[in-house]
C-alpha cells in the first residue's frame, strides 16, 4: 500500500515539474537555511551553544566515549583476570549510562555478559582437559 502511495506522489511531482510549478519559487537557487538546533527548546539554545563552544560534553556522551574505549581495550586483552576486571568495569559503565538516560528499557545498551560466558566455558574446557590428562597419567 505504501509503495502505491509513493508512486502516486512521484507521479504528481513529475507532473508539477513538467507544468513548471517549481520554477521561480522563493529562495530558488539559494542554500537552505536549516536551524541545526530545531529540536532544542528556544530557552535552552543559548546555554547549549555556550557549553558546545566550551567543549563541555553531556555526561551521556562522555560515558559513551568511555564505554567505547573500554570495549577497544577489552578486545585486545589476552589475560583472563584482567579481561574479567575490564568486563566488570564495562558493564558498570553501561549500567550507569542506562540509569542516566530517561528512556524505555528497549533502548538501553545491553551489558556484555557473552564474553564472560565464553571465558567461563573456555576455563571449564581447560580444567576438564587437565583432569582428563591427570586421569590418564595416574
Amino acid at each position: 500500500m505504501i509503495q502505491g502511495f509513493e508512486k502516486i506522489v512521484e507521479e504528481r511531482i513529475l507532473k508539477a515539474q513538467k507544468k513548471g510549478e517549481f520554477e521561480n519559487l522563493i529562495g530558488s537557487g539559494k542554500p537552505l537555511r536549516i536551524n541545526e538546533n530545531w529540536y532544542i527548546p528556544e530557552e535552552l539554545r543559548l546555554a547549549y551553544k555556550i557549553l558546545k563552544n566550551a567543549d563541555c560534553v553531556p555526561p551521556e556522551i562522555e560515558l559513551k566515549k568511555e564505554i567505547k574505549q573500554t570495549e577497544d581495550l577489552l578486545a585486545g586483552m589476552k589475560e583472563t583476570s584482567e579481561k574479567y576486571r575490564t568486563l566488570k568495569k564495562l558493564n558498570f559503565l553501561i549500567m550507569k549510562l542506562n540509569t542516566i538516560r530517561d528512556t524505555s528499557i528497549m533502548f538501553e545498551m545491553p551489558q556484555h555478559y557473552m564474553e564472560k560466558l565464553v571465558g567461563q566455558i573456555e576455563k571449564s574446557k581447560t580444567q576438564n582437559e587437565h583432569f582428563k590428562n591427570l586421569k590418564r597419567s595416574a
